[in-house]
């Protein structure tokens, strides 16, 4: 529970009080797959002079700051009204606001936003600061002008400061925003430096909202140096959280894990042991980002351990049950369950306990322990009612959503839709989109159950429209544990796609389907970079293909669970369909078994088998069209983890794809506005490493020196940077200097799902995924000329990463570049530089980019010594073909 702030100076003529107890920093509770404390910044302890006919409603005060932390909050509420209304008998302007913003504040606990807007604005309206006509007015005038007493504007800025969270609440992220900075410019000529960090800390979480992802790092990055420089205290304690909490959230969980360690050490030397639970559960939440079951688990049960608090006991308690059930460790999560059933009932109705009890009750429903459906219907209809006595709608939304997912399971779907439809009704009432989407979802399975297509499709339309508006809130929390992309969302996607390809009543919508799927790439596209990344100006590659590209093909593959759907789109003709009848489960075996062997010297039989049986459900379905046409380029927009999978490998029992065709790789259904090299006199920045820095355990790659000569030979103008000379710093220095149409790096490098684990190697150190965002922004701020060929050889995707070629797509669009070439694993370089010397000289004697590619892999086909698919396979073109 989070814990009043004390205003209260005393001086030599009164020792009465008003209480001020401020909550700043409250994340949003929203229903997730995992708890969250609600943070807050005691960073005032301040005495306050007021003067007052009485010391009750001072007392008052101190009473329902005692409830409020034991949770009591009608109880609270009730003595807070009371202490307003002595305030305002007694003409007590100051007094009152206290009281209301206090109020307003268990308001906000409680999840009743109404009551609480209602409570903010006549405190600050008792303190003059009329949202109507203050906002907009520069605050250093107002403080001139009016020139209040100290203790007067310390009042409102901290009523700023909670008005601003709540704004925060309720979505309002520009008005948040603003109210925060006004906040801070009182503490800035009060000279509270500890009030300044929270405010600034609220402008961190308003921008991260707004989906301004770097000036929010910026503002924390700032707060981390005055921090730091604080005397151990609760205050440092929860500032450092606070701090830890924001970067989890942002995803920079590394800086996160740093931050929280750091509150931990200090909440143990001050003994602070419900700070050490809070702290504790957060760095569980971080262990369990990371993919660290057994840390996590530790974490929370270390926080459970010390929490003086019974809801932040039972918060961790959850977490671990959840992820226990998650990772199947059902014996461990029999022997929780009955530890935590008779906690919840001792705990105080607020919106905490309630999403605690919910989130229960989903965690029951996801196990196989026992019959336990009755039980579990009972929690969920109590914590309906809890919300409904309470007046939080958007808690009775989860509660009755969830009961009627329950109901789904139980297949009695007349009664899940009636409560999936009073769910989604509550939701949409509170413009809660974040949750309306998971009800939108469930009502189309139980209309799809029930026979009815068409009503389906148009539910599943609404749940897509609502994540499409909720994209840059979802590029924003927490990938994997908030807002678990293969649980939440990828299956709305392709469960809508199922719908729109059945064959039926409905004819199939072939371009409304891959248009959905494009939809859930951006989104996961998003999710990486936790920001909208698509910024360039794009073009539909249907309209490339119909008007420029006779002769190129774009295959769009689609995985759902039960068959490979194939939609092929060739110049000026109709999309064509084709259903493979394969389950995901054997799909993704089958891939695996590509990926395993083709890099093993001795699996050479087990891949083409395996590579064969692909041809046959990915290709063999359009052959037939595919010949009947002038077509020689295929663009394949691949899907999950055909991504993995180099298209020119696959093997139609007598020769490979690329015997056939040039191939190119897109991301999506557009593509950065393309443009052809041939003709073009190319230049190159080229850099590379062939001596690996200390500490980095790679192979060293002695013919790197050849490779770059040999673009230079080819007739490629070239500025080289070679082991010490290829630097991040030298490398931002000269890729701003001209407008080099190439950009060739022949370094180790890696791809993953993870940006943090994206990478490429330069003599000084790893320039990660953003950085080199950020390096090539630069050089857009200075050239408007794009990169047309970004080359990146020695890469290679993360072990055991089946999403690691998203790492690759983060790279090609990050750098810009109209195309991106890679290897989707390590190769030899000796064979590489062989490859780069064809591919370069394809490309200088007017080839297109797909066809200089197709070129080089074929001459390493017919090199004895680089003919198995190991060596020539890995290099995919992204992007821009011609």
């Amino acid at each position: 529970m989070p814990k009043f702030q004390l205003l209260q100076r005393l001086t030599k003529s009164t020792a009465k009080k008003v209480i001020l107890f401020t909550l700043s920093l409250l994340l949003t509770i929203t229903p997730t797959t995992f708890a969250k404390q609600p943070e807050n910044l005691p960073f005032l302890n301040q005495a306050q002079t007021i003067k007052s006919a009485t010391s009750n409603p001072e007392q008052l005060l101190e009473q329902g700051e005692a409830q409020y932390l034991a949770g009591n909050l009608q109880q609270a509420i009730a003595i807070l009204q009371q202490a307003a209304s002595i305030y305002q008998q007694e003409n007590n302007n100051l007094g009152e606001a206290a009281a209301l913003t206090n109020l307003s504040l268990v308001y906000q606990q409680l999840g009743t936003w109404k009551e609480a807007d209602i409570a903010i604005n006549s405190s600050l309206k008792l303190l003059g600061w009329h949202n109507d006509k203050n906002l907009d007015q520069k605050l250093d005038q107002k403080l001139n002008i009016d020139a209040p007493n100290q203790e007067s504007w310390e009042i409102i800025a901290q009523t700023l400061d909670i008005w601003a969270v709540l704004m925060l609440k309720q979505g309002k992220t520009d008005a948040s925003l603003e109210i925060s900075q006004q906040a801070s410019q009182i503490w800035q000529q009060l000279d509270n430096k500890t009030a300044i960090i929270r405010s600034r800390i609220n402008q961190a979480q308003a921008l991260r909202a707004s989906g301004f992802y770097r000036r929010s790092l910026s503002i924390l990055k700032e707060i981390s140096n005055a921090i730091y420089t604080q005397p151990d205290s609760l205050v440092k304690v929860t500032a450092l959280r606070s701090l830890g909490n924001t970067h989890q959230q942002l995803g920079n969980l590394e800086e996160s894990d740093k931050v929280l360690k750091q509150s931990l050490k200090i909440a143990q030397r001050l003994k602070l042991s419900q700070e050490i639970a809070l702290t504790e559960l957060s760095l569980g939440n971080n262990f369990r980002s990371l993919g660290n079951t057994n840390k996590a688990i530790n974490r929370y049960q270390k926080a459970a351990q010390a929490a003086s608090n019974s809801l932040t006991k039972i918060q961790a308690q959850i977490n671990q049950l959840s992820l226990l059930v998650e990772n199947k460790q059902t014996k461990s999560a029999e022997k929780l369950i009955p530890i935590i059933q008779p906690q919840l009932g001792n705990l105080s109705v607020n919106q905490n306990s309630i999403y605690a009890r919910i989130n229960f009750a989903r965690t029951l429903t996801k196990t196989k322990i026992g019959n336990k459906q009755n039980n579990i219907a009972e929690i969920l209809a109590t914590s309906f009612q809890q919300a409904k006595t309470i007046g939080n709608e958007r808690a009775q939304s989860y509660a009755l959503g969830t009961l009627g997912e329950l109901y789904e399971q139980n297949q009695q779907y007349p009664e899940a839709k009636d409560l999936t439809q009073k769910a989604l009704f509550l939701a949409q009432k509170n413009d809660a989109s974040d949750i309306a989407y998971l009800w939108e979802w469930q009502l189309g399975r139980l209309l799809k159950a029930n026979g009815n297509i068409r009503a389906a499709i148009s539910a599943y339309d609404s749940a897509v429209a609502t994540l499409d508006s909720l994209r840059s809130d979802l590029a924003a929390v927490n990938r994997e544990v908030q807002f678990n992309f293969r649980d939440s969302v990828e299956p709305i996607y392709r469960q809508s796609v199922e719908l729109l390809l059945q064959k039926g009543e409905v004819k199939p919508d072939l371009d409304k389907a891959r248009q959905r799927i494009e939809a859930l790439q951006l989104a996961e596209l998003d999710n990486y970079f936790r920001e909208a990344c698509l910024n360039n100006e794009f073009v539909v590659l249907d309209k490339v293909v119909d008007s420029d590209n006779p002769d190129t093909a774009i295959f769009y593959p689609i995985i759902l669970d039960n068959q490979l759907e194939i939609i092929l789109k060739l110049p000026q003709r109709e999309l064509i369909h084709r259903t493979s009848e394969v389950s995901k489960q054997e799909l993704e075996q089958l891939m695996e078994e590509i990926r395993r062997n083709i890099v093993q010297p001795d699996g050479m039989q087990k891949f083409q088998t395996a590579s064969k049986r692909l041809y046959e459900l990915l290709i063999k379905p359009v052959e037939i069209e595919l010949k009947n046409s002038p077509v020689g380029t295929l663009v394949f927009i691949p899907d999950s983890l055909l991504r993995n999978i180099p298209m020119a490998a696959l093997y139609d029992g007598k020769e490979y794809l690329v015997k056939k065709y040039a191939i190119a790789i897109s991301p999506g259904l557009q593509l950065f506005t393309p443009k052809s090299l041939t003709g073009q006199k190319l230049n190159a920045l080229a850099g590379g490493l062939s001596e690996i820095p200390e500490g980095e355990n790679f192979a060293p790659l002695p013919n790197v020196s050849q490779e770059l000569t040999s673009i230079e030979k080819s007739g490629v103008s070239t500025v080289k940077l070679y082991n010490e000379r290829f630097t991040s710093n030298v490398l931002k220095e000269k890729i701003n200097a001209q407008p080099f149409q190439v950009i060739h790096l022949a370094t180790h490098g890696q791809f993953s799902s993870n940006p943090n684990k994206t990478f490429l190697l330069a003599s000084d150190k790893r320039i990660q995924v953003a950085e080199l965002d950020r390096l090539i922004k630069s050089r857009r701020q200075q050239r408007a000329e794009p990169i047309e060929l970004l080359v990146l050889s020695a890469c290679e995707t993360a072990a055991g990463d089946n999403r690691a070629a998203l790492g690759l797509a983060g790279i090609a669009l990050s750098a810009g570049a109209r195309s991106t070439l890679a290897s989707l694993w390590q190769i030899g370089d000796d064979s590489t530089a062989y490859f780069m010397d064809e591919f370069y000289s394809q490309l200088v004697n007017g080839k297109s980019t797909a066809e200089a590619l197709q070129q080089a892999q074929l001459k390493l086909l017919d090199a004895p010594e680089y003919n198995r698919p190991m060596y020539w396979a890995p290099y995919v073109l992204v992007g821009n073909w011609l």
